[in-house]
C-alpha cells in the first residue's frame, strides 16, 4: 500500500550563529534536528520503514524513533521523574530500530516532533552549567551538565544523520545536505 509522502514541504534549516554559547548550541542542535527531517521529507511510510542497506536493520523511521528516545532520555529523564521509554524496553532493547511499521510513520514523526518540542522547553528551563546525574540510576553518582548534553546530542545527531544520508540515497538516490 503506497500513499503520499508522510512529511513534505519546505523544512527550514537556518545557519546557526557563532555566539553567544547558548544560542549557538541551540541553533546547532536545531540544525541537526532539521537535517533528520530533511532526510525523511517527501517519502511515504513504506519508504521510511525500508531497511535499505542490508544487512543493517537501520531505516529512516528507526532513526526517527531512536532519536525520539535519545531526546527524551537526555533532556527529560534527567529532570522529569517517571519518563519511560516509548519504543524500547529491557526485554526489547532495540525496539526503537526494530519495530518499525510503515502505517505508523506519520504518528512516529508526530511523536518525534512533540518530543523535540518538550525537550526544547525543558532545556530552556535550565542553565548550561546545571549539573545532573549522568545516568539516573548511576550508583557512582557521575555528573554532567546541560552543556555536555547539548554537545552529546549534536554528536548523536551528526552520526545518525550520516546514516540517514546513506539510507535516503539507497531509497531514491537523493543526496546532499
Amino acid at each position: 500500500m503506497t500513499s503520499g509522502p508522510v512529511l513534505s514541504g519546505p523544512i527550514e534549516r537556518p545557519e546557526p550563529p557563532l555566539l553567544p554559547e547558548r544560542e549557538a548550541l541551540d541553533a546547532r542542535l536545531e540544525f541537526q534536528r532539521a537535517t533528520l527531517l530533511v532526510k525523511c521529507s517527501g517519502l511515504d511510510g513504506e519508504q521510511l520503514a525500508r531497511r535499505s542497506c542490508p544487512p543493517s536493520p537501520l531505516s529512516l523511521l528507526g532513526l526517527v524513533r531512536h532519536l525520539t528516545e535519545v531526546e527524551r532520555g537526555w533532556f527529560l529523564r534527567r529532570w522529569v521523574p517517571g519518563i519511560e521509554p516509548l519504543y524500547w524496553s529491557d526485554d526489547d532493547p532495540d525496539g526503537d530500530f526494530d519495530n518499525v511499521e510503515a502505517g505508523r510513520a506519520a504518528g512516529d514523526l508526530a511523536t518525534y516532533r512533540a518530543a523535540v518540542a518538550e525537550c526544547r522547553a525543558e532545556a530552556a528551563r535550565h542553565e548550561l552549567a546545571e549539573r545532573v546525574l549522568r545516568r539516573p540510576d548511576d550508583p557512582a553518582g557521575a555528573v554532567i551538565d546541560l552543556r555536555w548534553i547539548y554537545l552529546h546530542m549534536i554528536e548523536e545527531y551528526a552520526r545518525h544523520n550520516g546514516h540517514a544520508d546513506l539510507l535516503r540515497e539507497a531509497i531514491d538516490g537523493v543526496t546532499g545536505e
